[in-house]
């Protein structure tokens, strides 16, 4: 599918919070395109939502993107989390030459991301989900699963220092992501380092104090406030089902504001990759 994380503000939210977006997931880049021109209307209900902003989002389809001299940074390594499996990495590479192949700048970009930073966000989300599981009354808290509650619960011994060291964390990631972005029109990287973890476990870790562990590549966005689109450059090998294929995640970052590239941009990349596999269907009753 196609995910696209808007520039924080572009799509109103209730309630809005740093760092929280939301937007279209759709089979192509021309629906999530298409469901803009209604999700970014606005709503005074978000007080953090852009003003208006009259963007033809129509061009995100009609209007084809040149792609000779635009500089595209290649990231391969988060800089904190799990580490990326072959597979995803051989995939991304793959897609970076394709867009080299149509004149485009491509170039190898270092980490900017930290395991202390990563840690930092962690744990500040884990006092104000900590808080939250606090105000609840006791049966609506027990119906909370259990490693949600274990992962809040580690917060509580935290000091009054330790929680502002925590919560600066969101705006070094902001700068950092500030200015990793400079000297690029965009940035290629993988969605997630690693294959889908089973169904049944919280994080591909499966372990509720190293739960973020699979956001190193994402997460900067979030706290940067960049678009970003997630959109298919590959398959690899389920490693629970044999002979599945599952799809691999190219994500595409910009500019802050600069939706309408990040969908352009990732419109000229689906054209330009190889077939896709046929949508998967439910088992007939």
């Amino acid at each position: 599918i196609v995910g696209l994380k808007p520039s924080l503000g572009r799509v109103p939210i209730d309630p809005p919070y740093m760092g929280r977006a939301a937007g279209p997931m759709t089979r192509s880049v021309q629906d999530a395109a298409l469901l803009m021109q209604v999700l970014s209307q606005p709503d005074a209900r978000d007080c953090m939502s852009l003003p208006p902003q009259a963007i033809d989002w129509s061009l995100a389809w009609r209007q084809d993107k040149p792609l000779k001299g635009l500089r595209i940074g290649l990231l391969l390594q988060a800089g904190c989390g799990l580490p990326v499996e072959p597979a995803i990495r051989a995939a991304v590479e793959q897609a970076a030459r394709l867009l080299e192949g149509q004149g485009a700048i491509v170039t190898p970009w270092a980490p900017f991301m930290t395991p202390e930073l990563l840690a930092g966000l962690d744990h500040f989300w884990r006092m104000r989900s900590l808080l939250d599981l606090d105000a609840l009354s006791a049966p609506a808290r027990a119906s909370v699963l259990p490693v949600i509650r274990d992962w809040a619960e580690s917060a509580r011994g935290m000091s009054g220092a330790d929680l502002f060291r925590a919560y600066a964390a969101t705006h070094a990631t902001r700068v950092a992501t500030s200015q990793a972005m400079q000297g690029l029109d965009y940035l290629i990287s993988p969605v997630s380092p690693n294959a889908p973890a089973p169904a049944e476990w919280p994080s591909p870790t499966n372990d509720p104090l190293r739960g973020l562990e699979h956001i190193g590549f994402t997460v900067p966005f979030n706290m940067g406030e960049q678009p970003a689109i997630s959109i298919n450059c590959g398959y690899m090998a389920s490693p629970a089902t044999p002979g599945a294929m599952l799809p691999i995640g190219l994500q595409i970052a910009g500019q802050r504001f600069d939706d309408l590239g990040v969908l352009q941009l990732a419109r000229a990349f689906e054209q330009l990759r190889g077939p896709q596999r046929p949508w998967p269907a439910p088992p007939a009753p």
